[in-house]
Protein backbone atom coordinates (compact mmCIF):
# COMPACT_ATOMS: atom_id res chain seq x y z
CA UNK A 1 0.00 0.00 0.00
CA UNK A 2 0.96 3.66 -0.78
CA UNK A 3 1.55 6.17 2.33
CA UNK A 4 1.12 9.51 2.59
CA UNK A 5 3.02 11.88 0.15
CA UNK A 6 6.38 13.93 1.54
CA UNK A 7 9.13 15.94 -0.07
CA UNK A 8 12.18 14.03 -0.58
CA UNK A 9 15.60 15.91 -1.34
CA UNK A 10 18.03 14.30 -3.96
CA UNK A 11 22.07 15.13 -3.55
CA UNK A 12 21.57 16.18 -7.01
CA UNK A 13 19.28 17.59 -9.61
CA UNK A 14 19.04 16.78 -13.38
CA UNK A 15 20.27 19.55 -15.58
CA UNK A 16 16.61 19.94 -17.21
CA UNK A 17 14.83 20.16 -14.01
CA UNK A 18 17.60 23.18 -12.83
CA UNK A 19 17.33 24.64 -15.97
CA UNK A 20 13.44 24.59 -15.75
CA UNK A 21 13.61 26.04 -12.46
CA UNK A 22 16.05 28.41 -13.54
CA UNK A 23 13.85 29.78 -16.52
CA UNK A 24 10.18 29.71 -13.85
CA UNK A 25 12.06 32.10 -11.65
CA UNK A 26 13.02 34.28 -13.70
CA UNK A 27 9.99 34.71 -15.55
CA UNK A 28 8.61 34.99 -11.72
CA UNK A 29 10.78 37.27 -10.83
CA UNK A 30 9.59 39.50 -13.78
CA UNK A 31 6.17 38.99 -13.44
CA UNK A 32 6.44 40.20 -9.78
CA UNK A 33 8.43 43.36 -11.16
CA UNK A 34 5.71 44.14 -13.73
CA UNK A 35 2.76 43.55 -10.73
CA UNK A 36 5.01 46.51 -8.57
CA UNK A 37 5.53 48.73 -11.55
CA UNK A 38 1.49 48.79 -12.09
CA UNK A 39 1.29 49.93 -8.92
CA UNK A 40 2.80 52.17 -8.91
CA UNK A 41 1.29 54.05 -12.33
CA UNK A 42 3.61 52.31 -15.46
CA UNK A 43 2.61 50.45 -17.54
CA UNK A 44 4.54 46.99 -17.61
CA UNK A 45 3.83 45.85 -20.93
CA UNK A 46 4.87 49.27 -22.41
CA UNK A 47 7.77 49.07 -20.54
CA UNK A 48 9.03 45.54 -21.68
CA UNK A 49 8.15 46.47 -25.35
CA UNK A 50 10.53 49.92 -25.29
CA UNK A 51 13.21 47.08 -23.27
CA UNK A 52 13.51 44.92 -26.35
CA UNK A 53 13.16 47.18 -29.22
CA UNK A 54 16.08 49.21 -27.68
CA UNK A 55 18.12 46.44 -26.89
CA UNK A 56 17.66 44.09 -30.06
CA UNK A 57 15.92 46.50 -32.46
CA UNK A 58 19.18 48.41 -33.36
CA UNK A 59 22.64 47.72 -33.91
CA UNK A 60 23.06 50.33 -31.51
CA UNK A 61 21.42 48.06 -28.78
CA UNK A 62 22.93 45.42 -29.57
CA UNK A 63 26.54 46.55 -29.28
CA UNK A 64 25.73 48.23 -26.11
CA UNK A 65 25.14 44.41 -24.82
CA UNK A 66 28.57 43.37 -26.35
CA UNK A 67 29.92 45.84 -24.40
CA UNK A 68 28.36 45.14 -21.56
CA UNK A 69 29.42 41.37 -21.66
CA UNK A 70 33.06 41.20 -22.02
CA UNK A 71 33.65 42.19 -18.57
CA UNK A 72 30.66 40.24 -17.13
CA UNK A 73 31.72 36.97 -18.86
CA UNK A 74 35.45 37.22 -17.27
CA UNK A 75 34.03 38.31 -13.86
CA UNK A 76 31.43 35.98 -13.92
CA UNK A 77 34.50 33.46 -14.89
CA UNK A 78 36.69 34.52 -12.47
CA UNK A 79 34.32 34.06 -9.24
CA UNK A 80 33.28 30.25 -10.78
CA UNK A 81 36.84 29.05 -11.45
CA UNK A 82 36.94 30.07 -6.89
CA UNK A 83 34.47 28.14 -6.53
CA UNK A 84 35.37 24.69 -8.26
CA UNK A 85 37.48 24.21 -5.27
CA UNK A 86 35.13 25.15 -2.74
CA UNK A 87 36.54 29.12 -2.34
CA UNK A 88 34.91 32.25 -2.89
CA UNK A 89 36.18 35.07 -4.77
CA UNK A 90 34.34 37.92 -3.52
CA UNK A 91 37.27 40.66 -4.49
CA UNK A 92 37.26 40.65 -7.98
CA UNK A 93 35.77 44.13 -8.05
CA UNK A 94 39.40 44.96 -6.39
CA UNK A 95 41.02 42.76 -9.04
CA UNK A 96 39.41 44.77 -11.77
CA UNK A 97 41.16 47.73 -10.28
CA UNK A 98 43.87 46.30 -9.88
CA UNK A 99 44.75 44.51 -13.58
CA UNK A 100 43.23 47.77 -15.16
CA UNK A 101 45.99 50.03 -12.82
CA UNK A 102 49.05 47.66 -13.92
CA UNK A 103 47.88 47.75 -17.34
CA UNK A 104 47.27 51.52 -17.37
CA UNK A 105 50.71 51.93 -16.22
CA UNK A 106 52.31 50.03 -18.89
CA UNK A 107 50.29 52.19 -21.35
CA UNK A 108 51.03 55.37 -20.12
CA UNK A 109 54.74 55.06 -19.70
CA UNK A 110 56.09 52.61 -21.11
CA UNK A 111 57.00 54.63 -24.75
CA UNK A 112 56.55 51.47 -27.18
CA UNK A 113 54.68 51.01 -30.24
CA UNK A 114 51.25 49.62 -29.63
CA UNK A 115 51.63 46.46 -31.10
CA UNK A 116 54.47 45.91 -28.29
CA UNK A 117 52.39 47.71 -25.01
CA UNK A 118 48.92 46.23 -26.11
CA UNK A 119 50.31 42.52 -25.02
CA UNK A 120 51.98 44.03 -22.17
CA UNK A 121 48.90 45.11 -21.24
CA UNK A 122 47.41 42.13 -21.44
CA UNK A 123 49.80 40.73 -19.56
CA UNK A 124 50.15 43.41 -16.96
CA UNK A 125 46.04 43.23 -15.93
CA UNK A 126 46.39 39.76 -15.33
CA UNK A 127 49.66 39.88 -13.16
CA UNK A 128 47.96 42.73 -11.09
CA UNK A 129 44.56 40.72 -10.74
CA UNK A 130 46.60 37.88 -9.66
CA UNK A 131 48.76 40.05 -6.81
CA UNK A 132 45.63 41.44 -5.53
CA UNK A 133 44.20 38.25 -4.43
CA UNK A 134 47.60 36.69 -3.16
CA UNK A 135 47.47 37.80 0.17
CA UNK A 136 43.95 36.45 0.96
CA UNK A 137 45.05 33.40 -0.95
CA UNK A 138 48.18 32.47 0.91
CA UNK A 139 46.12 33.63 4.43
CA UNK A 140 43.55 31.07 3.52
CA UNK A 141 46.21 28.64 2.57
CA UNK A 142 48.48 28.58 5.20
CA UNK A 143 46.18 30.10 7.98
CA UNK A 144 42.92 29.05 6.73
CA UNK A 145 41.75 32.66 6.76
CA UNK A 146 38.22 32.99 5.28
CA UNK A 147 38.71 34.39 1.88
CA UNK A 148 35.23 36.14 2.12
CA UNK A 149 36.25 39.17 4.31
CA UNK A 150 39.85 39.35 3.02
CA UNK A 151 39.18 39.33 -0.85
CA UNK A 152 35.64 42.08 0.18
CA UNK A 153 38.11 44.15 2.37
CA UNK A 154 40.73 44.95 -0.42
CA UNK A 155 38.03 45.73 -2.93
CA UNK A 156 37.82 49.36 -1.04
CA UNK A 157 41.60 49.05 -1.08
CA UNK A 158 41.99 48.83 -5.26
CA UNK A 159 38.91 51.08 -5.59
CA UNK A 160 40.62 53.87 -3.94
CA UNK A 161 43.86 53.58 -5.31
CA UNK A 162 42.63 54.10 -8.86
CA UNK A 163 41.13 56.95 -7.61
CA UNK A 164 44.21 58.63 -5.99
CA UNK A 165 46.55 57.89 -9.04
CA UNK A 166 43.66 59.36 -11.81
CA UNK A 167 42.79 62.54 -9.80
CA UNK A 168 46.72 63.40 -8.67
CA UNK A 169 49.54 61.89 -9.38
CA UNK A 170 48.37 60.78 -12.90
CA UNK A 171 45.52 62.80 -13.55
CA UNK A 172 45.50 64.65 -17.04
CA UNK A 173 45.80 67.96 -16.64
CA UNK A 174 42.48 68.47 -19.28
CA UNK A 175 40.92 66.13 -17.36
CA UNK A 176 40.31 66.49 -13.12
CA UNK A 177 39.58 63.10 -12.56
CA UNK A 178 41.26 60.76 -15.26
CA UNK A 179 44.78 59.78 -16.58
CA UNK A 180 45.58 60.66 -20.45
CA UNK A 181 44.28 58.30 -22.85
CA UNK A 182 45.90 55.01 -23.53
CA UNK A 183 48.87 54.75 -25.79
CA UNK A 184 47.56 51.18 -26.87
CA UNK A 185 43.79 50.32 -27.34
CA UNK A 186 42.15 47.28 -28.39
CA UNK A 187 40.76 47.49 -31.56
CA UNK A 188 36.61 47.39 -32.20
CA UNK A 189 35.59 44.85 -35.41
CA UNK A 190 32.05 45.61 -34.66
CA UNK A 191 30.03 48.78 -33.93
CA UNK A 192 31.46 49.99 -30.02
CA UNK A 193 32.34 46.16 -29.72
CA UNK A 194 35.73 45.10 -29.70
CA UNK A 195 38.04 41.78 -29.69
CA UNK A 196 37.78 41.49 -26.09
CA UNK A 197 34.62 40.15 -26.98
CA UNK A 198 35.77 36.85 -28.54
CA UNK A 199 38.80 36.62 -26.59
CA UNK A 200 36.76 36.78 -23.29
CA UNK A 201 34.48 33.79 -24.52
CA UNK A 202 37.69 32.16 -25.59
CA UNK A 203 38.98 32.63 -22.08
CA UNK A 204 35.46 30.88 -20.70
CA UNK A 205 35.97 28.36 -23.54
CA UNK A 206 39.88 27.32 -22.22
CA UNK A 207 39.02 27.65 -18.47
CA UNK A 208 36.19 24.87 -19.22
CA UNK A 209 38.42 22.95 -21.58
CA UNK A 210 41.02 22.84 -18.75
CA UNK A 211 38.65 22.15 -15.85
CA UNK A 212 36.90 19.21 -17.67
CA UNK A 213 39.80 17.36 -19.90
CA UNK A 214 42.72 18.02 -17.46
CA UNK A 215 43.82 15.64 -14.75
CA UNK A 216 44.61 19.31 -13.12
CA UNK A 217 40.79 20.46 -13.77
CA UNK A 218 39.81 16.86 -11.97
CA UNK A 219 42.12 17.61 -9.04
CA UNK A 220 40.54 20.72 -8.37
CA UNK A 221 37.24 19.69 -8.67
CA UNK A 222 37.84 16.82 -6.41
CA UNK A 223 39.50 18.81 -3.98
CA UNK A 224 36.14 21.25 -4.11
CA UNK A 225 33.89 18.37 -3.59
CA UNK A 226 35.38 16.31 -1.07
CA UNK A 227 39.09 17.80 0.13
CA UNK A 228 39.64 15.27 2.79
CA UNK A 229 39.60 12.66 -0.18
CA UNK A 230 41.47 13.99 -2.08
CA UNK A 231 44.17 14.81 0.84
CA UNK A 232 44.00 11.05 1.44
CA UNK A 233 44.57 10.52 -1.86
CA UNK A 234 48.10 11.93 -2.16
CA UNK A 235 46.85 15.36 -3.91
CA UNK A 236 48.16 18.31 -3.27
CA UNK A 237 45.51 20.44 -1.71
CA UNK A 238 47.25 23.60 -0.69
CA UNK A 239 49.22 23.91 -4.07
CA UNK A 240 45.60 23.60 -6.13
CA UNK A 241 43.79 26.24 -3.99
CA UNK A 242 46.59 28.71 -4.51
CA UNK A 243 46.81 28.06 -7.96
CA UNK A 244 43.28 28.43 -8.46
CA UNK A 245 42.94 31.31 -6.69
CA UNK A 246 46.09 32.94 -8.79
CA UNK A 247 43.90 32.20 -12.01
CA UNK A 248 40.62 33.54 -10.13
CA UNK A 249 42.31 36.77 -9.59
CA UNK A 250 44.17 37.07 -12.82
CA UNK A 251 41.01 36.75 -14.83
CA UNK A 252 39.28 39.61 -12.72
CA UNK A 253 42.44 41.61 -13.68
CA UNK A 254 41.86 40.93 -17.44
CA UNK A 255 38.87 42.35 -17.22
CA UNK A 256 40.19 45.64 -15.94
CA UNK A 257 42.87 45.39 -18.86
CA UNK A 258 39.94 44.91 -21.27
CA UNK A 259 38.10 47.66 -20.11
CA UNK A 260 40.56 50.37 -19.90
CA UNK A 261 42.35 49.31 -23.48
CA UNK A 262 39.18 48.42 -25.19
CA UNK A 263 36.13 50.81 -23.88
CA UNK A 264 37.02 53.61 -21.42
CA UNK A 265 40.48 54.56 -23.20
CA UNK A 266 41.96 55.61 -19.77
CA UNK A 267 42.17 55.30 -15.92
CA UNK A 268 39.12 56.68 -14.11
CA UNK A 269 37.69 56.34 -11.35
CA UNK A 270 34.17 54.22 -11.26
CA UNK A 271 35.48 52.23 -14.17
CA UNK A 272 34.08 48.92 -12.60
CA UNK A 273 30.55 49.74 -12.63
CA UNK A 274 30.19 46.96 -10.09
CA UNK A 275 31.28 44.72 -12.52
CA UNK A 276 33.19 42.87 -10.20
CA UNK A 277 30.12 42.32 -7.88
CA UNK A 278 28.01 41.48 -10.76
CA UNK A 279 30.12 38.58 -11.21
CA UNK A 280 29.15 36.88 -7.96
CA UNK A 281 25.76 36.91 -9.69
CA UNK A 282 26.35 35.36 -13.08
CA UNK A 283 28.57 32.61 -11.33
CA UNK A 284 25.73 31.96 -9.39
CA UNK A 285 23.27 32.37 -12.22
CA UNK A 286 25.71 29.53 -14.27
CA UNK A 287 26.00 27.05 -11.74
CA UNK A 288 30.00 27.34 -11.62
CA UNK A 289 29.99 26.94 -15.06
CA UNK A 290 32.69 28.26 -16.98
CA UNK A 291 30.90 27.73 -20.39
CA UNK A 292 27.62 28.63 -18.62
CA UNK A 293 29.00 31.99 -17.65
CA UNK A 294 28.88 33.18 -21.26
CA UNK A 295 25.60 32.97 -21.32
CA UNK A 296 24.54 34.38 -17.85
CA UNK A 297 26.74 37.27 -18.54
CA UNK A 298 24.46 37.75 -21.48
CA UNK A 299 21.60 37.83 -19.51
CA UNK A 300 23.10 40.09 -16.88
CA UNK A 301 23.99 42.48 -19.33
CA UNK A 302 20.91 42.33 -20.78
CA UNK A 303 19.18 43.38 -17.09
CA UNK A 304 21.70 46.01 -16.68
CA UNK A 305 21.02 47.50 -20.33
CA UNK A 306 17.18 47.31 -19.33
CA UNK A 307 18.09 49.48 -16.51
CA UNK A 308 19.41 51.73 -18.06
CA UNK A 309 16.72 52.16 -20.29
CA UNK A 310 14.36 51.38 -17.81
CA UNK A 311 15.72 54.50 -15.96
CA UNK A 312 15.33 57.11 -19.14
CA UNK A 313 11.64 56.08 -18.32
CA UNK A 314 11.54 57.60 -14.90
CA UNK A 315 12.40 54.59 -12.92
CA UNK A 316 14.98 55.13 -10.35
CA UNK A 317 18.38 53.32 -9.81
CA UNK A 318 17.13 51.55 -6.69
CA UNK A 319 14.01 49.71 -8.81
CA UNK A 320 16.19 48.83 -10.85
CA UNK A 321 18.94 47.17 -8.71
CA UNK A 322 15.41 45.78 -6.62
CA UNK A 323 14.71 43.89 -9.88
CA UNK A 324 18.32 42.49 -10.22
CA UNK A 325 17.99 41.14 -6.93
CA UNK A 326 14.62 40.20 -6.77
CA UNK A 327 16.08 37.97 -9.51
CA UNK A 328 18.56 36.23 -7.57
CA UNK A 329 16.90 35.50 -4.95
CA UNK A 330 14.19 33.72 -6.84
CA UNK A 331 16.60 32.06 -9.14
CA UNK A 332 18.22 30.63 -5.62
CA UNK A 333 15.34 29.08 -4.57
CA UNK A 334 14.51 27.63 -7.54
CA UNK A 335 17.81 25.81 -7.83
CA UNK A 336 17.16 24.39 -4.39
CA UNK A 337 13.84 23.61 -4.94
CA UNK A 338 15.01 21.87 -7.95
CA UNK A 339 16.85 18.97 -5.76
CA UNK A 340 13.38 18.07 -3.86
CA UNK A 341 10.94 15.69 -5.29
CA UNK A 342 7.30 14.51 -4.45
CA UNK A 343 7.60 11.01 -3.13
CA UNK A 344 5.08 8.33 -1.37
CA UNK A 345 6.23 6.33 1.08
CA UNK A 346 5.54 2.51 1.12
CA UNK A 347 3.22 0.78 3.69
CA UNK A 348 3.60 -2.77 3.91
CA UNK A 349 0.34 -4.63 4.16
CA UNK A 350 -1.24 -6.38 7.33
Amino acid sequence: MAGPFRLQRLPSASRGIALAARAAAIVLALVIAGIILAFTGADPIELAIEVFQASFGSSFGLEDLGVLVIPLVLTGLSVAVAQQIGAWNIGAEGQFYAGAFCAAAVGLFLPWPPEIILPLMFVAGMIGGALWILIPTLARAYANVNELITTLLLNFVAILLVYYVSTSAWRDRMANSATPRLSAEIPEFWGLVHWGLPIAILVALGVAALLTFSRWGYEVRLVGSNPSAARYAGMPVRRHLITVMLLSGAIAGLAGMMEIAGTVHRLQGGISNNYGYLGIMVAVLARSSAVGVIFSAALMAFILNSGIILQTQGLTTSAVLAMTGLILFLTAIGDELAHYRIARDKVSGA
